[in-house]
């Protein structure tokens, strides 16, 4: 086994993950999203945000291993974050460098790796974005061009520390960040031929309750109403907040039959809470869909028009 180098501005590297305050933090969506979508989209077991401490790797974001972090000397993404090109290993086990590390070995162990250097301000690589399988593969260049495209994300995020495709009250996309991710899903669904739908809802009576209870019970509705939208939908459905009190789900490879199912699942778990909380209100909503097998006529934006269009006509006409 191959232990990995020190970058030459190892120290450098280091004060700057510190000054981010990052490291051994709790789960963000923010991250998460990311992650979650690199593990659909290229249909990996694992999928990785990877911060490369002095001694460690530690995972900001992790879907597929159990662990929350690895020892350096053993880790993939020590080599990473030696240049800031993406490393491709097709198959560890016939690879120098990693045929013998102990994540490799044995008949789960890793054989497939790519991973996309995370450099921050432009001279510090902190760690990676990376993806992993249990079996040998190949990446074409196309996709290595998404991977960075959904790198360059966490690196925005680690450069600013704010909330540019996150809204700060929610903590899940804002139209900004469904815009992003959603057309990575839409190229997803295209290349595969899988169908999408998007549900687009709206809260009814939300301004009679920010009026009659103030702003402070209007954010708490939104924030329970996106807990229970995140209960609802699967981990790879992309949920955002496209302003006031408008949401969008977003569910690759999701008939319209089958979105109906999951959005009734959900209309189930907004009546159980109603009846188990105690707010003065209840938390109604509106919501309309729009699917479709895509194509390459198919754009986001139309799919989104289509399903608040649906929406508005059932609000106006219940």
């Amino acid at each position: 086994m191959q232990v990995p180098n020190k970058p030459d501005n190892e120290q450098q590297r280091l004060a700057d993950l510190k000054k981010l305050r990052i490291l051994d933090t709790a789960d963000e969506e923010r991250f998460d999203r990311v992650t979650r979508l690199a593990k659909r989209l290229f249909d990996v077991p694992i999928a990785v945000v990877s911060l490369i401490d002095s001694d460690r790797q530690w995972f900001k974001s992790c879907f597929g291993i159990d662990v929350q972090e690895t020892d350096r000397d053993v880790s993939f993404c020590g080599h990473t974050i030696l240049d800031t090109q993406p490393m491709i290993v097709e198959d560890a086990t016939l690879d120098e460098r990693f045929s013998d590390n102990p994540a490799v070995l044995g008949d789960e162990g890793i054989r497939f790796y790519a991973g996309v250097p995370l450099v921050y301000h432009d001279h510090s690589v902190l760690g990676t974005l990376c993806i992993s399988d249990t079996k040998p593969r190949q990446i074409d260049a196309e996709q290595i061009k998404d991977l960075i495209d959904l790198a360059k994300l966490v690196e925005q995020e680690l450069a600013t520390r704010v909330t540019a495709t996150t809204d700060p009250l929610t903590e899940i996309s804002n139209r900004r960040g469904f815009r992003t991710l959603g057309e990575k899903l839409l190229e997803y669904c295209r290349f595969g031929g899988f169908p999408v739908s998007v549900a687009y809802f709206d809260l009814d009576n939300f301004k009679q309750i920010n009026d009659q209870y103030g702003h402070q019970f209007g954010d708490h509705t939104l924030q329970q109403f996106t807990q229970l939208l995140q209960r609802s939908f699967r981990e790879s459905d992309l949920i955002a907040r496209m302003g006031g009190d408008e949401f969008v789900v977003l569910m690759s490879g999701t008939t319209e039959v089958v979105a109906n199912v999951a959005i009734e699942r959900f209309a189930k778990s907004i009546r159980t809470f109603n009846s188990d909380v105690s707010n003065p209100y209840k938390i109604e909503f509106s919501v309309g869909v729009a699917s479709s097998k895509v194509d390459h006529n198919t754009t986001l934006e139309s799919l989104v028009h289509e399903a608040d269009k649906r929406m508005l006509n059932v609000k106006n006409h219940p």
